[in-house]
């Protein structure tokens, strides 16, 4: 008779599987950067959300993730004449993982084009007591919505600093007391437990019926 393996994951212990996540904006500087620790069982339109929430995004606009090669994000009836896409709400981000570090280029708002790169790493079991995704840290504000993108941004900054510049006024109403060195990490909470509440009726259903 041959033993059964024991190496085989089980269904707990892939929903129990994280990853941390660091998400960096790319071209900030000084950088703006959020570390979570991630669920691998969740779909990458998940992974979307979390990013969303880790960053401050409002899920204004268009996105995409980009893992080697392959274009991932909502179902649209046109490309635009980008390359073929995959539904990201059909795809886990256990399944797109490879061994040590996975990378993966990710887009929002295709006018502001808004880059970000998402690094996962130290895959592992997660602690039950714990819900996830977890806010661990990160630096800075995000940049406000519809800003003209990176340099846009740092345009703005800069007009607000020179008091004698033409748009001075204008700019400085429109960012409203925004301040880009400080990160509240309340709302970032916030939005990542919510999105941790809607995956403890699947926890229960899981975990408790093997509970010992």
């Amino acid at each position: 008779m041959t033993a059964r393996s024991t190496d085989r994951p089980t269904a707990i212990d892939s929903f129990l599987q994280i990853a941390t996540l660091r998400i960096e904006l790319k071209d900030s500087d000084p950088p703006i950067w959020r570390l979570v620790e991630v669920p691998t069982s969740v779909t990458l339109k998940v992974l979307h959300d979390i990013v969303q929430a880790a960053m401050g995004w409002f899920d204004y606009h268009l996105w995409e993730m980009l893992i080697d090669g392959q274009t991932y994000g909502l179902p649209m009836e046109d490309d635009w004449g980008t390359a073929p896409r995959k539904i990201a709400a059909r795809i886990r981000l256990r399944d797109v993982l490879a061994p040590g570090t996975t990378t993966i280029a990710y887009s929002y708002d295709f006018g502001d084009d808004w880059q970000h790169t998402l690094t996962l790493s130290d895959v592992r079991q997660g602690d039950p007591a714990l819900a996830y995704p977890r806010f661990i840290g990160g630096e800075r504000e995000c940049p406000p919505e519809d800003c003209g993108g990176i340099s846009g941004f740092y345009d703005m900054l800069e007009i607000r600093s020179d008091p004698t510049h033409e748009q001075h006024a204008e700019i400085n109403d429109w960012l409203d007391g925004y301040d880009p060195e400080e990160l509240d990490i309340l709302p970032i909470e916030a939005a990542l437990s919510r999105i941790a509440a809607r995956r403890n009726a699947a926890a229960k259903r899981i975990v408790k019926p093997n509970a010992t």
